[in-house]
């Protein structure tokens, strides 16, 4: 993969309205990212992604649904984040964590935010995923893994588009490269830290939900199975710590306790994983979902934690997300160290009013979709879809929110033998265990599909990149 030659100054496009991780204005290479670049081979590039690729499909990293599965993609040039820049965002994401874990608290207790004028009784209320039996029975609600999406602007600050606090996804994926990553540049320059740690901190986040007391509880993985995008994912979570995994029809309860069922016989589940796709006890009219109906009894009795533990959407809500800066400077008397992308609440006629004049200039999200389903570019959408999206907004405001238009930052990628830019974001994860807060060593970096596309999602065709975290 290296070779030592330079790239030449035009092979790579730069745009001045947006910032390029790897390269200056002027097309030479940021001084971080030197060593790299120069080890860079044009000639090759495309044998060097397949190398990569191949890799991947020898380990069966897929991504996708059945009827469309497909090798992941990781692309061959990994991102570099400096120790030091890593550091002023560990701060802020542990202060961010804590802040959202606190609301939680706050929100199926007393709900002091609420009495205090911050938000609206209702972005709790009438929020998908709140679960209202949670509270009455004194359940406790915790995001321990957080993997929020940061992005970076064109002034080269992160900011944070969405949090992620029911269940974070890309953990696998975000280390899976490494090695042929790392084999192919070398890594006795740049000295990337292992991203082998976040496992022990997912290990440590589970054992830390212990009902029994004991400091060995039984776990295991819940997953949909094969018909999982994330099938993958799940089995090599599951390996790596070292815990079954289980679907919902292998599930049962005894007495008060949750079992599953196994070749070898039932075995009792204390602590549960849950990747599967239902992600509510409860349903709006307040019946249970068929998982919730298997789950309630252990989880009453006090024999069954979850992880993420159901209800942590409430945090999740795009609406919410418009007030964690205030959520920080309520619950911690801090001023938020990272902050929000500005964002609005439409159901709020303040903010509604900020935005309704200039929906060509924000970007518009539905309040309950994830994934970059239904967003609107504002600058990127005919005047004639706009005008019915304003009409939209004003029969069902609460049902949207708006953030101001953020120019990703873009990376170099390999793209048809040659680098392109792409444009990415930064997917940390911030790991709750007890009273400590610890953010993992590593971090999903995804890119779009196609050229000038700013929306990364895996759903949405973008791949990912390696991100080494350099040492000090």
């Amino acid at each position: 993969m290296a070779s030592g030659g330079q790239i030449p100054a035009l092979s790579y496009p730069v745009d001045s309205g947006v910032f390029d991780e790897a390269f200056e204005a002027d097309g030479s290479p940021r001084p971080l990212y030197a060593e790299l670049i120069g080890r860079l081979d044009l000639e090759h590039l495309a044998g060097l992604q397949g190398q990569v690729q191949v890799a991947l499909a020898e380990r069966n990293v897929e991504f996708g649904p059945p009827h469309s599965r497909a090798p992941f993609g990781i692309d061959a040039i990994p991102r570099l984040i400096a120790a030091d820049e890593w550091n002023e965002l560990e701060r802020g994401l542990r202060q961010r964590v804590r802040a959202l874990n606190l609301f939680l608290a706050d929100a199926y207790g007393e709900r002091r935010v609420v009495q205090a004028g911050i938000i609206r009784p209702e972005l709790i209320d009438e929020a998908m995923h709140f679960e209202p039996l949670l509270a009455e029975a004194g359940i406790p609600v915790q995001a321990e893994i957080a993997g929020p999406d940061l992005v970076r602007g064109s002034d080269g600050t992160f900011s944070v588009i969405e949090d992620n606090l029911r269940t974070p996804s890309g953990l696998a994926y975000a280390a899976v490269g490494r090695p042929v990553i790392e084999a192919g540049f070398g890594s006795e320059l740049l000295k990337p830290v292992s991203p082998e740690p976040a496992f022990d901190l997912l290990a440590r986040a589970l054992r830390s939900k212990d009902p029994t007391g004991t400091g060995d509880p039984q776990i295991a993985v819940l997953t949909d199975g094969p018909i999982s995008s994330a099938w993958y994912e799940h089995q090599e979570l599951a390996r790596r710590v070292g815990i079954p995994l289980v679907s919902p029809g292998d599930l049962h309860t005894n007495g008060k306790h949750l079992e599953a069922r196994s070749d070898e016989g039932n075995f009792r589940i204390d602590v549960l994983y849950n990747r599967s796709s239902t992600e509510r006890l409860t349903l709006p009219d307040d019946r249970f979902t068929p998982l919730g109906e298997v789950l309630i009894e252990a989880m009453r009795a006090g024999n069954l934690a979850c992880l993420n533990s159901f209800g942590t959407g409430i945090a999740d809500d795009k609406a919410l997300h418009c007030y964690v800066d205030h959520l920080i400077r309520f619950y911690l008397d801090e001023e938020p160290i990272l902050q929000n992308t500005t964002s609005y609440d439409l159901g709020d006629p303040e903010q509604r009013a900020q935005v309704m004049d200039r929906l060509d200039e924000v970007v518009i999200k539905p309040r309950w979709t994830f994934g970059g389903q239904d967003i609107v570019i504002g600058p990127r959408t005919p005047l004639e879809k706009i005008q019915q999206l304003a009409t939209s907004i004003r029969k069902s405001p609460e049902r949207f929110i708006a953030q101001e238009m953020i120019m990703l930052s873009q990376h170099p990628t390999v793209v048809d033998a040659e680098l392109s830019p792409r444009h990415v974001d930064l997917r940390p994860y911030v790991f709750t265990i007890g009273d400590e807060i610890e953010v993992a060593p590593v971090a999903l970096t995804r890119y779009a599909r196609n050229k000038g596309e700013l929306i990364v999602s895996s759903t949405r065709g973008g791949g990912a990149k390696d991100t080494w975290i350099l040492q000090s």
